[in-house]
């Protein structure tokens, strides 16, 4: 078929077709997949380190770096709610807030426990470490979403923010604490220097976290709470990157695996976040 012109010009439309046929599959399973009431909204994630200090804190900053990255691949935005600096490098806490269509059905795979394993660049012995480092992704409730937040329930705290800013946030009280009393929630930000920038900020959390409550106890009636978390919970952790003594990024629910360890914590974890999708969905 290919040795005449013509041939050449039928080949190439049907290569094109192609790659507009694989474009719509690719479509159709993303619906399949995503078609959960909150998926296709923004997402709101948070980033705790565990135990063990200046190691851990290190392990927050650098999946902070790889979702980052993941959202420059996607053109996501991406804005700064809350972050709190480590004594000595990383991260304490920060808190993202993820615009753009389906950022919470896609992230909402990287809700759980992450372990890495490598020589730690803080221990002069050269020792092997285990760190580890929590994820919470929250669908953001956005403006659209009624939650009514009463000002009774809510003790708001203001205190000085720490870490770098300048003198300004490190001598007025900008930075605030909202503690939700009837559900205990507690959100703070300090990222901003102005006070009601940093309110503002903390109350969007709040509500987030509390619409995402809402929908776990809906969830819980309809049994599908139970499925998810066991999804979730195979193990005390979800993933774990191995850069000491081989290298390897392996999903303990999905056993999905990649070797270019490098390239995942630069934000290439699309494969995980399919393969997670795709063991959700067939679980449903």
């Amino acid at each position: 078929m290919a040795q005449d012109d013509a041939s050449q010009e039928v080949l190439q439309a049907l290569q094109d077709q192609l790659v507009v046929l694989a474009g719509q599959v690719r479509a159709a399973e993303l619906a399949t997949l995503l078609s959960g009431s909150e998926d296709a909204s923004g997402a709101i994630l948070e980033i705790h380190p565990g135990a063990g200090g200046t190691e851990a804190q290190d392990w927050a900053e650098m999946l902070l770096r790889m979702y980052r990255r993941w959202c420059e691949r996607h053109e996501f935005g991406v804005d700064m709610l809350d972050f709190l600096p480590g004594d000595e490098a990383g991260v304490k806490s920060v808190t993202l807030q993820i615009n753009g269509a389906y950022a919470y059905g896609f992230l909402k795979a990287e809700k759980g426990i992450h372990r890495l394993i490598r020589i730690s660049p803080f221990d002069s012995s050269g020792r092997r470490h285990t760190s580890f480092a929590s994820v919470d992704v929250y669908p953001d409730a956005g403006a659209d979403i009624q939650i009514d937040i009463r000002e009774e329930d809510v003790r708001v705290d203001v205190f000085r923010a720490s870490g770098p800013g300048g003198q300004h946030v490190n001598k007025t009280s900008s930075a605030i604490r909202l503690t939700h009393l009837p559900t205990g929630i507690v959100v703070q930000c300090q990222n901003e220097k102005s006070q009601h920038r940093n309110k503002e900020s903390a109350y969007k959390v709040l509500k987030a976290r509390l619409y995402d409550l809402e929908i776990k106890k809906q969830q819980a009636l309809r049994q599908a709470e139970y499925e998810s978390k066991d999804a979730i919970g195979f193990g005390s952790q979800i993933r774990t990157y191995t850069l000491q003594p081989y290298r390897l990024v392996k999903d303990h629910r999905t056993y999905c695996e990649a070797g270019d360890v490098d390239a995942v914590l630069d934000g290439d974890i699309d494969p995980f976040i399919r393969d997670y999708l795709l063991h959700f969905h067939a679980g449903k």
